[in-house]
């Protein structure tokens, strides 16, 4: 199976300009995810970067990804999703006589991914037969509801009255959050529903360091602290 990898990157960040570039750790915010999905060269047979810039363009190039071309720019606005940047890109290789089995989407702001977790989503993929995949982490948290507002009578969403620790949790009660980090979908799925994820969805679970996404100049710091704890610098 062919699995190619795609990492949008917009020039364009209202919340944080210039985020993709901004460094982490000395390098480029984008090239973190180049560098991971190339390192996974066994199961991933091209690494492409989607962006409308051409100053992204050139660092993911130098980082030794592919930038096919320049992203359209309505494909590049604040509201655009990410699956048609993911069938612009599975367009253009098919123009090529070059069209993957599978897509793997990187999301550049969940820059964190432990060495070899790539491969072992991919295997999971194989090995579960899915037709998509999502990356998680287990979550513990009890959550609530405030259906009329903040202090009157709030919804438990479990049985305070009996308030399980971690380890009594039965497997059927386990709740898991999606971290961003990793998507598989296979290309006839995407085209045919046009969303990443569909058919039968296999879950991959990951650290739960890997769980963190950079929305602010804070998580930044964050970040590059568990990049030096994980010894990834």
């Amino acid at each position: 199976m062919k699995i190619i990898a795609v990492i949008p990157a917009r020039g364009g960040s209202k919340g944080l300009p210039g985020k993709n570039l901004l460094p982490l750790a000395a390098k480029p915010l984008i090239t973190w995810s180049i560098d991971q999905a190339l390192a996974a060269g066994d199961v991933i047979d091209r690494v492409i970067v989607s962006t409308d810039s051409e100053e992204i363009a050139k660092v993911a190039i130098d980082s030794g990804a592919e930038v096919p071309s320049l992203r359209p720019s309505h494909l590049a606005g604040d509201e655009t999703p990410t699956e048609p940047v993911l069938l612009h890109v599975v367009e253009e290789l098919s123009q090529q006589g070059d069209c993957p089995d599978a897509v793997m989407l990187l999301q550049p702001t969940s820059p964190l991914r432990l060495p070899g977790s790539i491969e072992r989503a991919v295997e999971e993929f194989y090995l579960s037969n899915a037709d998509s995949l999502i990356s998680v982490i287990e979550t513990h948290a009890f959550f609530w509801s405030f259906p009329s507002g903040l202090g009157l009578p709030p919804v438990a969403g479990y049985d305070y009255r009996k308030r399980p620790r971690r380890q009594e949790i039965a497997q059927a009660d386990k709740k898991y959050k999606e971290n961003g980090s990793i998507y598989i979908t296979r290309t006839p799925l995407l085209c045919n529903e046009n969303n990443r994820l569909g058919g039968v969805i296999a879950g991959f679970i990951m650290n739960e360091a890997e769980g963190l996404e950079i929305d602010s100049l804070a998580d930044f710091s964050i970040i590059e602290s568990l990049f030096r704890i994980h010894e990834l610098t």
